[in-house]
């Protein structure tokens, strides 16, 4: 990507047999000014893209564990090597489990603790800006992003938990009513470096108005899930 220039940036969209939500991510990267690039599950080159998402939706052998199967796919050894060098990376839902499996953040993402798919605007307390991916929110900023999971409550030992707070690394907090039993109210994390993270709510589907949440300027206007992706833009920027 050249710097100091925002179109010129390639995201990669991951898609896995089963996935809902690549086309949605795809949208969203071109709304904030990027191109995205499609990446298919068997891929063994990521193109050269400057960042990935891993979409919402499901994966093959989800029937197992979430994310279990795909994490061994092709393309996943290429991401996982990629983010270890710093390449920023996004894991929605789905994504977000297989992220998990794959290691590249700690802890799991279990069924719900009501045992029942929710699906619903969602309140977040934004957490820390010291991501890749969230340097357009403000600390302690409540954002709405919509949420639909039945296996999102995310769950990790104490000594885990302590550590991710004590080193900055919850990202989102779920704001009222945990929807899912997720330990501590979480609702995303980062990694150690802070260019990987996972969330369990879809900022894909906030990203044009018309189509999102309601917000403040009326009734289907909030568009906070795409500041996800320009913030992503900024720190390529930065970095360069």
């Amino acid at each position: 990507m050249a710097a100091g220039t925002l179109a010129s940036a390639r995201i990669g969209v991951v898609t896995f047999p089963g996935s809902l939500d690549d086309r949605d991510a795809a949208r969203a990267v071109r709304l904030s000014g990027a191109e995205p690039v499609a990446l298919w599950h068997a891929d063994t080159d990521l193109r050269g893209v400057d960042a990935v998402v891993l979409p919402g939706g499901f994966s093959y052998g989800d029937y197992l564990r979430c994310g279990a199967i795909a994490r061994f796919a092709p393309v996943m050894t290429e991401v996982v090597d990629a983010a270890r060098a710093g390449l920023p990376v996004l894991g929605i839902c789905n994504g977000f489990q297989i992220l998990c499996e794959a290691h590249l953040l700690p802890g799991a993402l279990i069924r719900n603790d009501h045992r029942t798919f929710v699906c619903r605007d969602q309140e977040l307390r934004v957490e820390s800006t010291a991501t890749a991916w969230t340097g357009d929110f403000a600390a302690n900023e409540v954002v709405t992003i919509p949420l639909k999971n039945g296996e999102g409550g995310y769950v990790a030992d104490a000594r885990t938990l302590d550590a991710l707070e004590g080193e900055g690394r919850v990202v989102f907090r779920y704001v009222g009513r945990n929807p899912n039993g997720s330990h501590r109210d979480i609702a995303g994390i980062a990694n150690e470096a802070g260019n990987v993270v996972g969330l369990m709510p879809h900022p894909e589907h906030a990203v044009e108005a018309g189509f999102g949440p309601d917000g403040a300027r009326g009734p289907r206007t909030g568009v906070d899930g795409l500041r996800f992706f320009t913030s992503v833009l900024h720190s390529l920027v930065a970095a360069r």
